[in-house]
């Protein structure tokens, strides 16, 4: 009997520092404990979600849970601010699912918070909306665009030069380029329009006169242009059309320079697999649902926005209005690559320029 008890208690032992072993690795998030949970967590722009639980993120994330059990715990803020979350969480990531507007899932691949996954009906997706690497693609397409007060204003302003006037002054806001990606925007537009970075930061200089000053979210502003608090700010189309069916002062225009054609440029939510995501294949089931044909076609019908697959062509009542609303606005592509590549300096311009 004596000769078995060795063997038994290395038996014993072994079993022991493998359940301390595992324990480790659980706590350090490696093992599949993590990966099992019916969770998916989703950092994203704002824009998406409805203020009354009606936008196109409520009905999709309702959807997949349903048909998943899979929950989806949802963290939003300006691109930039969720970018430079995940960064910081690096050691320790929290997303599984990544949804910036550009340039930050640009730079958010190159930070290395990506990792390659390329979702069902991405193929349908335009080469231009989507990584050639498969670190991110375009889950729903949307453009650059101002917003103003239709009441208070009965025309809106054509020209960014008229926003120089007086009787805009304290009564304009356009959110923090850097930190929220339409804001960013209104720098990369304006540098279009006028022509560089020295002509767009001049302009931007004369424009913070009447400026009211910095805001972290875009979605914050059009409540404040609808109530009158302010007569224009800076938003996409895809959130403004969304928001203005609850908010009826709310008009939708595109700037021009003075002498030129109203113009906007592309601003997709790009969605990407995170690097070391605790629930990976949870994030790649969601992707996949995100780009579904019904996700797809709920795109101008719940969100207001265009659908990112070519395939998919909505005949709903507001895809007709997104239609015209774009009709006679001339779009162009940026230099992601450049932009990216750049995109500390052109803040830095603009933060000299503004005293910001």
């Amino acid at each position: 009997m004596s000769k078995n008890l060795k063997p038994i208690a290395a038996v014993a032992g072994s079993l022991a520092l493998t359940a301390a072993l595992t324990a480790t690795l659980t706590a350090c998030g490696g093992t599949s404990a993590a990966s099992d949970e019916k969770v998916v967590t989703v950092y994203s722009a704002d824009g998406l979600k409805g203020e009354n639980g009606d936008g196109w993120y409520d009905q999709v994330f309702k959807d997949f849970e349903k048909k998943t059990g899979i929950k989806v715990k949802y963290v939003e803020g300006g691109s930039g601010e969720m970018v430079q979350r995940a960064v910081r969480e690096k050691s320790n990531t929290q997303a599984d699912v990544l949804v910036t507007l550009p340039p930050f899932i640009q730079q958010a691949n190159s930070k290395g918070l990506l990792q390659a996954y390329r979702p069902k009906g991405s193929d349908q997706v335009n080469g231009g909306d989507k990584a050639g690497d498969g670190k991110w693609t375009s889950v729903v397409n949307n453009y650059f665009a101002f917003v103003h007060n239709k009441k208070e204003l009965k025309e809106a302003p054509r020209t960014w030069e008229e926003l120089l006037d007086g009787r805009f002054k304290d009564k304009l806001q356009y959110s923090t380029p850097g930190v929220a990606g339409d804001g960013t925007a209104v720098v990369i537009k304006a540098m279009h329009d006028f022509g560089g970075k020295e002509p767009a930061m001049e302009y931007l200089k004369k424009l913070q006169a009447n400026n009211v000053g910095p805001s972290s979210s875009t979605s914050k502003l059009a409540p404040k242009v609808d109530k009158g608090e302010i007569l224009v700010a800076n938003g996409d189309v895809q959130m403004n059309f969304a928001q203005s069916k609850s908010m009826p002062n709310l008009g939708i225009w595109f700037p021009a320079k003075d002498g030129g054609k109203p113009t906007t440029f592309a601003l997709p939510y790009a969605a990407g697999l995170v690097s070391k995501a605790p629930h990976s294949e949870n994030g790649k089931k969601l992707l996949d649902f995100m780009l579904s044909e019904d996700a797809q076609k709920q795109v101008s019908e719940i969100g207001g926005g265009f659908p990112a697959r070519t395939d998919v062509k909505p005949t709903d009542a507001n895809a007709g209005e997104l239609t015209k609303l774009m009709s006679g606005v001339e779009v162009f592509e940026p230099d992601w690559a450049d932009i990216e590549k750049n995109l500390p300096a052109y803040v830095d311009a603009w933060k000299s320029a503004t005293g910001s």
